[in-house]
């Protein structure tokens, strides 16, 4: 019975915390990343049709110049959310661009070229189409990485520049994978510590139905 018990207790720790770690590891990563693939060129050469991405939500005081990030503009794309770079943000003048012919053209922020070793082919438009675009508060101005192949901000000028507001970011692109694979690691030990739960308990009430050995006060004869 002893035995039993000791088997019991265990089974009612390690069942109901390997369930909590589940629960809290797949919430956690449900509501923190995204797991999603690139679906089009125009972020190539830094991501290709196919690649498999991670996405961290973050706030919108947390999005930067130079993030990579997934948004939603149904009124451009439909339901399918994109994937480029913010080049500016709130109060940023964007100019396109100083240079005269296509290998040398560069983007302009706040009057300053802005350098770009991400771009494919090092083409930092290649559309000759300038543009003058002041960002309003709370919104971003983004392009893709391959500029002769990406439908951004250049071509929705008449939407506040081009501009997307800073809510319709999903979040940012992440090279650091530690955090989904410490949460995966945390739903493996989770399931773990409930399935030896389970196995305890039934190990228990098997033990505790067990009946206990007779013992012989005295001696019988036959």
């Amino acid at each position: 019975m002893e035995q039993g018990r000791r088997l019991a207790v265990t089974a009612w720790v390690l069942g109901p915390l390997g369930l909590m770690l589940v629960i809290g590891s797949v919430l956690w990563l449900r509501t923190g990343y995204v797991l999603s693939s690139v679906s089009s060129e125009n972020m190539r050469p830094t991501y290709d049709i196919g690649d498999r991405i991670v996405v961290e939500r973050v706030g919108a005081d947390e999005v930067g110049r130079g993030d990579v990030v997934l948004y939603t503009a149904p009124e451009r794309y439909q339901d399918r959310a994109s994937m480029q770079r913010v080049i500016g943000v709130g109060g940023d003048r964007i100019v396109c661009c100083e240079g005269m012919d296509t290998a040398r053209e560069r983007i302009t922020v706040n009057g300053k070229p802005l350098r770009e070793p991400y771009v494919k082919d090092g083409i930092a438009d290649g559309m000759h189409r300038p543009y003058d675009v002041t960002v309003p508060e709370g919104r971003l101005f983004l392009l893709g990485d391959h500029r002769q192949n990406s439908r951004d901000s250049r071509f929705f000028a008449e939407d506040h520049g081009g501009t997307v507001p800073v809510g319709a970011v999903v979040g940012r692109v992440t090279d650091r994978y530690v955090g989904p694979m410490l949460l995966a690691a945390a739903t493996l030990l989770g399931l773990l510590l409930a399935i030896v739960g389970l196995v305890l308990g039934i190990t228990a009430r098997g033990v505790r139905r067990r009946p206990a050995a007779q013992v012989a006060l005295w001696p019988q004869h036959f």
